[in-house]
């Protein structure tokens, strides 16, 4: 295909904080196994597109080291995933200021392939989408740039950037994130069914074809601009054709601590609208080899449980239980994630792949966790109860922070035995 892929690594996350505290958002562990940056990594790849660029800023040293264990093509391929991480040039001395000035600064990379096109993808979204078709949608109407859509609902608007489209889906109009006042008048063309779900408005899904001629060229006319959204994107529906492609299927933003939180959740239903399932869509990761999961003597209704978990007696629901998890006996775990751990509970410290961690994560006996996120390689104690009993909104406590009124362990921490929450 006549198209390179740019995937943008995101800032500093602090919406998603403490998730982010140790990683880029885009290495955020998903769904027990995965990292939000295998989404879009596998959509290229089902896609047919071989060559992808991932830009890289913030707490990049996990997300750099899982991209490139991961993603090797061969040489009969001849595709590669190559990690740009924010630099010093004669161009420019300062990091990311925003999407437009990422891909800006990493134009000279872009240019040494002869590709047509260029494809810009957010590295922190739940989706499945085959990019040929959108290909295809921008070529179809002669575009300079295109736009993938998801209608939403009135109450959605204020928090995206809002398209107006005409029949022919060109977009006449974009407003970012537009005031609650404003909304009146920005409906666009749906399909009935969305138009009987109350999703009149078309949203910017941050997902972005620009004939590659046109993308070099605003970017370098508009050098004060340092954002798509904001800036970019407005400024040429008044110069170049802009279309919208219009998607249907699910599409969520992990931007926020409450939208992970649901989104892992989801994935644990019986048959959830993001299928992991899906054999002409896989999605990828790090091909670990471990052993299965064991469980003994546990009630487990609609979960989702990873390799090389060991739970022992104990009643999980509704629930992500994330690689190499331990569980002791006579656990209640309830509409919660664990993100499991890097190395096994019972090992011997000197063979572990790192110093960093307690030395026994995982979960002891008789623990009540509900309605909480459990970080990479944390330890619980016997007897605890872990849950926003309060139902506080906002908190930072010793070893535990509630975001969205979530409660989250942070990674490596240590809670000791009969702590309450």
């Amino acid at each position: 295909m006549s198209i390179v892929a740019i995937i943008l690594g995101g800032g500093a996350g602090t919406r998603l904080f403490p998730l982010t505290q140790r990683r880029a958002k885009p290495a955020v562990p998903v769904a027990g196994k995965y990292r939000l940056i295998d989404i879009p990594l596998s959509n290229c790849i089902n896609s047919g597109i071989n060559t992808v660029f991932v830009l890289t800023q913030y707490n990049s040293a996990s997300l750099n080291r899982h991209v490139a264990q991961t993603y090797r093509f061969d040489r009969f391929r001849h595709g590669s995933v190559n990690i740009l991480a924010a630099e010093q040039t004669p161009g420019s001395t300062e990091w990311f200021q925003g999407t437009a000035d990422a891909v800006r600064q990493s134009m000279q990379h872009v240019a040494l392939y002869r590709k047509e096109h260029v494809l810009v993808l957010s590295g922190d979204q739940l989706y499945t989408m085959d990019y040929r078709k959108m290909l295809a949608h921008h070529i179809e109407h002669g575009a300079d740039i295109t736009i993938a859509s998801i209608p939403v609902t009135r109450q959605e608007v204020p928090d995206f950037g809002i398209l107006k489209t005409t029949p022919e889906h060109r977009i006449t109009e974009f407003y970012e994130k537009p005031n609650p006042e404003n909304v009146p008048g920005l409906e666009s063309s749906v399909s009935d069914t969305m138009k009987a779900e109350g999703r009149q408005y078309l949203a910017s899904m941050g997902i972005y074809i620009f004939s590659k001629g046109v993308l070099a060229g605003l970017l370098e006319e508009r050098t004060d601009s340092h954002d798509f959204g904001r800036e970019i994107i407005p400024y040429s529906i008044g110069t170049h054709k802009v279309y919208s492609y219009p998607f249907e299927g699910y599409w969520s933003d992990i931007g926020t601590i409450k939208s992970f939180y649901e989104a892992n959740l989801m994935l644990a239903r019986p048959s959830p609208p993001f299928d992991i399932y899906d054999p002409k869509m896989p999605l990828h990761t790090n091909p670990r080899t471990l052993p299965p999961a064991k469980i003994i003597e546990s009630n487990i209704t609609e979960s989702l449980i990873a390799e090389a978990t060991v739970i022992f007696a104990s009643s999980i629901s509704n629930s992500v239980i994330g690689l190499r998890s331990f569980i002791g006996s006579g656990c209640t775990i309830r509409d919660s994630i664990l993100m499991g751990s890097d190395y096994f509970r019972w090992h011997d410290p000197s063979v572990r792949p790192t110093d960093e961690g307690p030395p026994e994560p995982g979960i002891d006996s008789g623990t009540v966790i509900e309605g909480a996120i459990i970080d990479r390689n944390v330890s619980i104690g016997k007897r605890c109860v872990i849950r926003n009993s309060e139902n506080v909104s906002e908190y930072d406590g010793e070893n535990y922070y509630i975001r969205d009124g979530i409660l989250i362990v942070p990674k490596n921490a240590l809670i000791p035995d009969d702590t309450k929450l």
